[in-house]
């Protein structure tokens, strides 16, 4: 729903700039928690726009309820999967096999393989844990730099992390625009393929050269080392197979995409198939039914007892409470912003200007990452800002503004990000290091990902 302004353009406008103030300093400055940043930012916003403190905090706390009930179960039922593909070695079952099958040329695009499957169900925090002592191995099983063969990895990461569901990020996104989320995530998959081609193998072959760093030898060998015997855990425990673990992985792609798909071939809501694709292709649905089936692939069928396949879906959920939490905080920004018209006043002068609204919103969401280094609240409030441009749109067009936003919320991640000091702490890089690979990595993502969004906005 889009709301008349509460008042003048001016003070509207100054509210908003002030609460993107507030956040940047509160965030950077002071360091405090983005969720505590969010409800104050949202608190200034309603009371400089001129409404009464109480209507504020009533329309804070109905965004955030409903973000949460939403979008807060897709990240529970994700970090549960991940949780799943980690603890029983079908991540270092993808790693090995992939990486085991490719010499020479071909490491640095496997390295980008294996980042953006290891990426499509894991955080990017998570993922990089998994990968380091791969990337460690490989480059010097490979004589390469780390640099090499590490930013494809990073690149397949950060390109899932920042367009494909069921992502943090990119879910707030389509819940805030109300996009269609199986549109959005096979968007999401055509978008990201060749932005982690292009930031990936093809600029890693660049800053390899730039920044030209020997794995060093005393990092553990890790996943695929030589001991582990095909198809088993380092512990000696059964892993699943590779087919399973794909199979797995993908169920909850194949069943949102499935339901996407179907209701542009077949469009009769009445017809028993679509009905069938409609309940198991719900975001919801999906998730959970590849959860369930993640307890029996990865937990039961490898040899654990239940008790030890409910502890590891127990033991994924404290980690998550911060997201929740931001995420959460960020719908109820985003819900001050719609009801006091600020949303609708940007709309009107982009629509004067005859300004893109995909360029609109990369320009937005990129602004915000370089000031507060957060994607996950780049992505909330350049999300939040663009709400009235997309009234009208049909749901590819709204996806594609949800991309938009995905590919600015990752751009030139610097010293005011938590991504950048894991990155150079993991590889081991001076600051310089890391901006020319990690730094403009993320900036090659990002321009590049605009790039395709626009491309493929010219023939849908």
């Amino acid at each position: 729903m889009i709301y008349d302004p509460v008042a003048s353009g001016w003070q509207l406008v100054l509210a908003a700039l002030a609460a993107i103030t507030l956040l940047v300093v509160l965030i950077t400055v002071a360091k405090l928690h983005p969720f505590l940043a969010l409800v104050l930012g949202g608190l200034t916003v309603g009371i400089i726009a001129g409404q009464d403190l109480g209507e504020v905090l009533d329309t804070f706390t109905e965004g955030f309820g409903s973000t949460a009930a939403g979008v807060g179960l897709l990240i529970a039922l994700g970090a549960m999967f991940a949780k799943l593909l980690a603890d029983s070695g079908g991540a270092d079952q993808i790693v090995e096999t992939i990486v085991g099958r490719a010499t020479g040329r071909g490491l640095p695009w496997a390295m980008a393989t294996v980042g953006a499957i290891i990426g499509l169900p894991m955080f990017f925090e998570i993922g990089l844990v998994l990968l380091m002592p791969v990337i460690f191995l490989v480059a010097r099983r490979a004589q390469v730099s780390l640099i090499t063969v590490g930013i494809p990895a990073l690149a397949g990461l950060s390109a899932m992390h920042g367009f494909v569901p069921p992502h943090p990020g990119p879910v707030a996104a389509v819940d805030i625009l109300g996009a269609d989320l199986g549109v959005t995530l096979g968007l999401g998959l055509l978008v990201a393929v060749p932005t982690v081609i292009v930031g990936g193998p093809l600029f890693g072959s660049v800053a390899g050269r730039w920044v030209d760093v020997p794995a060093p030898v005393d990092e553990p060998a890790g996943p695929g080392s030589e001991g582990a015997e095909d198809g088993m855990a380092a512990d000696g425990a059964r892993r699943p197979s590779f087919a399973v673990t794909m199979a797995t992985v993908l169920l909850p792609v194949v069943l949102m995409l499935g339901r996407a798909v179907t209701e542009i071939v077949i469009d009769d809501p009445d017809q028993p198939f679509q009905k069938t694709m409609t309940v198991i292709g719900e975001p919801l649905v999906a998730l959970l039914l590849a959860v369930l089936v993640a307890m029996y692939t990865f937990g039961l069928r490898v040899g654990m007892g239940m008790k030890e396949v409910s502890s590891t879906v127990e033991s994924s959920l404290p980690g998550i409470a911060g997201i929740l939490l931001i995420v959460s905080a960020g719908g109820g920004f985003k819900e001050v912003l719609v009801r006091t018209g600020v949303g609708t006043l940007l709309a009107d002068w982009a629509r004067d200007a005859d300004i893109s609204v995909y360029l609109l919103a990369w320009v937005v969401a990129a602004l915000i990452r370089l000031a507060t280094g957060s994607a996950t609240v780049a992505t909330i409030t350049a999300a939040s800002l663009m709400l009235g441009l997309v009234e009208g749109m049909d749901s590819t067009e709204t996806s594609l503004v949800v991309l938009a936003v995905g590919a600015g919320s990752v751009f030139f991640s610097h010293v005011n990000d938590a991504g950048f000091w894991l990155v150079k702490e993991y590889f081991r890089l001076s600051v310089g290091q890391t901006i020319k690979s990690w730094s403009l990595m993320e900036t090659v993502l990002s321009v590049s990902g605009l790039g395709f969004v626009l491309l493929v906005s010219i023939f849908v």
